[in-house]
C-alpha cells in the first residue's frame, strides 16, 4: 500500500461481491451489468492503492450445503443445483483482474449488507475510518443495504461510484440512486 495521504486517512474502499458467480455470464447469480463495470472497479482499486486508502474486499461465501444461506435461496443448494459462491468454489473467487493484496482486508458475508453479522464496523472503527466509497454488485441488494447500514451507523460520507456498481438492468441501477 502506498504511503497514506492524510487527506484520505479516514476513507476506505469497499469492493462488494465482484465474484465469478455474480459477474461472469452463465453464473448462477449473474448480474447482467457486472462485467461492464470490472474496468472501473479495477481503476477505483488502483486509485485507492495510490492514495493509501484501505481496500476491503467484501465477498459472499456460503457453506456448500446452504446452511448459512437465506431461506429464499436454499433451494439453490440442494442436490444437483449450482450452489452459488460456495466456499472454495471457482464461482466464489474474485473475477479476473481483481486481486487481494497483503495490505488489503477480505471480509466474508452471508447476507446483503456487509455490516450484518460481520465485524466490518469494528474493523473500520479500529482503523479510524469515517468515510466509505462503495463499488461492486448488485445495486438494489448488497450495495443498497450496505449503504443504508453505513448511514445508520453514522459514517460521515458514504459515496457510491455509479459507474463502478451495477444491477441486473441499467433501469434498476439508475433507479436506485437515492443519494446525491
Amino acid at each position: 500500500m502506498a504511503a497514506a495521504d492524510t487527506k484520505w486517512n479516514t476513507t476506505a474502499l469497499l469492493v462488494i461481491d465482484m465474484q465469478n458467480d455474480f459477474i461472469l455470464p452463465g453464473g448462477p447469480m449473474h448480474v447482467k451489468g457486472g462485467q461492464d463495470i470490472v474496468p472501473n472497479v479495477i481503476k477505483a482499486v488502483e486509485i485507492a492503492r495510490s492514495r493509501g486508502i484501505p481496500i476491503i474486499w467484501v465477498v459472499r461465501e456460503h457453506d456448500p450445503l446452504g446452511r448459512d444461506v437465506e431461506l429464499f435461496r436454499r433451494h439453490m443448494y440442494s442436490a444437483g443445483k449450482p450452489k452459488p459462491t460456495s466456499k472454495g468454489s471457482a464461482g466464489a473467487e474474485l473475477v479476473d483482474g481483481l486481486i487481494v493484496k497483503d495490505d488489503d482486508y477480505k471480509l466474508v458475508k452471508t447476507r446483503f449488507s456487509a455490516f450484518f453479522n460481520t465485524h466490518l464496523h469494528l474493523y473500520l472503527q479500529g482503523a479510524g475510518i469515517s468515510n466509505l466509497v462503495i463499488t461492486g454488485v448488485q445495486t438494489p441488494n448488497c450495495i443498497r443495504q450496505t449503504v443504508f447500514d453505513a448511514v445508520a451507523l453514522d459514517y460521515q460520507t458514504v459515496t457510491v461510484i455509479v459507474d463502478a456498481t451495477a444491477a441486473a438492468t441499467s433501469d434498476i441501477h439508475l433507479g436506485m440512486q437515492f443519494f446525491t
